[in-house]
């Protein structure tokens, strides 16, 4: 007769043991939950004529199916030049001299801006940048229209 380590061993699972205590030994005792902040909370608020735009990364995986390192990830979102606006500053377009027709974007568009433009601000995850708002060349629909070299 076989006890109950060896057929649970047999059978490819973990064997659970009872201690003297009464605790189950092998088995993940359950964290304290961590409290869970807003990540838009962490990020930098823009100021004056600023805005803050998160750079375009591409796809971990190819269409012909070859998977980049994250350092390859790293390098082309740096060089990145287009990018989510995802906050502006008060100040963003209020000068009616300079942009007669309005603002060129908005909260939420994709632009397109010089390679190396802005002040690049590391955080979890990635890099974020600030650009002043006569920085942005144009606007796009989507992201993956545009020809990303690294």
């Amino acid at each position: 007769m076989k006890t109950e380590e060896q057929s649970s061993t047999l059978t490819g699972q973990n064997p659970k043991i009872i201690t003297p205590n009464k605790e189950l030994v092998g088995v993940k005792k359950s964290e304290p939950k961590k409290e869970v902040t807003k990540e838009k909370t962490k990020l930098p608020k823009p100021t004056g004529w600023r805005m803050l735009v998160l750079p375009f990364r591409m796809k971990e995986k190819t269409d012909g199916g070859v998977i980049l390192g994250t350092e390859t990830i790293d390098r082309q979102q740096v060089a990145s030049q287009c990018g989510n606006i995802l906050a502006m500053g008060p100040d963003c377009y209020n000068d009616k001299d300079r942009f007669k027709d309005g603002p060129w974007c908005k909260v939420g568009d994709w632009v397109i801006f010089a390679r190396y433009a802005g002040s690049r601000i590391e955080i979890e995850g990635g890099e974020v940048r600030l650009l002043n708002d006569d920085e942005v060349l144009a606007t796009v629909q989507d992201p993956t229209d545009i020809l990303h070299k690294f």
